[in-house]
């Protein structure tokens, strides 16, 4: 069966589902609301059931794939937990790359973000998925459990905790010191943290998620390439201002995120500063 995109279901359906994914709604509280929108041949569960991420149909790497080496690993957050785990992916030919420090949403190190890190060990990079979760456990394979423990994450020992996988995966003998990071949603928001806590930093692409205050966002010297949806009040209330913070503008074209259609890209360069690029999706 052809896989719906946004554009099948209600606007109002996506707000309630985005309410949902976020921890504001309770499965139940979106079935009842996202009722009053179903219709004869789709009801309101066949609707939820439809918008939630397919990850078997997202993979694009196996695990087993001979072209990588991947696996689960321990490193320090001396300033959050303690220790905390994530999954290594790196090609297998061996020698030294550039890393990549892969940032989850807000429910842990989930097959698709393992699978992204797989993508980015097939293109030749080392890459490094911290698990928010790993202090409660690690992901428990189900979203909504994932969600509901997330929420009792410690907040400020949750961000250090994934922060601390930068000077780890630097620390790699695989690593050719050169480090970036890509960060989802809530990831997205922990990538313009990193931005802003290491002036060394490659670079930074977040997907969606909060903007840092001005005062750090000046301290950002890495290239950054930013996403926005079009429909994302909470979030592109804040893009503006990022944007005046970090660089001038220029005209020019941006890369896309796999999971919504590009509709409006823009770049924005700068001389002796951050370099961003803002790509606005659908």
């Amino acid at each position: 069966m052809l896989r719906k995109t946004a554009a099948d279901f209600p606007p109002e359906v996506l707000q309630l589902f985005d309410g949902y994914v976020h921890g504001h709604l309770s499965r139940r509280e979106f079935l009842d609301r996202a009722a009053r929108y179903a219709t004869a041949g789709v009801s309101a569960t066949a609707m939820l059931e439809m918008l939630r991420p397919n990850y078997a149909l997202a993979n694009q790497v196996a695990k087993d794939d001979s072209r990588i080496k991947a696996g689960y690993q321990e490193y320090p957050s001396p300033q959050g937990s303690g220790t905390m785990r994530g999954y290594l992916a790196l090609p297998a030919k061996g020698g030294k790359s550039g890393c990549v420090v892969v940032i989850h949403e807000n429910r842990g190190l989930n097959p698709y973000i393992e699978d992204v890190a797989r993508r980015l060990a097939v293109e030749g990079y080392v890459a490094f998925a911290p698990d928010a979760l790993f202090p409660l456990g690690g992901y428990p394979g189900d979203e909504e459990k994932a969600v509901a423990m997330f929420t009792k994450l410690d907040r400020a020992k949750r961000i250090e905790d994934l922060v601390a996988a930068v000077p780890y995966v630097k620390s790699r003998p695989e690593c050719n010191g050169k480090v970036g990071t890509v960060g989802f949603c809530f990831g997205g928001g922990i990538s313009n943290v990193i931005a802003t806590r290491f002036p060394d930093l490659a670079a930074a692409v977040p997907y969606y998620g909060p903007q840092p205050k001005a005062e750090d966002a000046a301290k950002i010297k890495a290239p950054l390439v930013l996403h926005y949806a079009e429909q994302d009040a909470g979030i592109d209330a804040g893009w503006p201002a990022y944007e005046s913070c970090t660089c001038t503008p220029a005209l020019s074209m941006a890369s896309t995120t796999t999971r919504r259609r590009a509709t409006t890209r823009r770049r924005r360069s700068c001389r002796g500063r951050a370099r961003s690029r803002i790509s606005r999706n659908t």
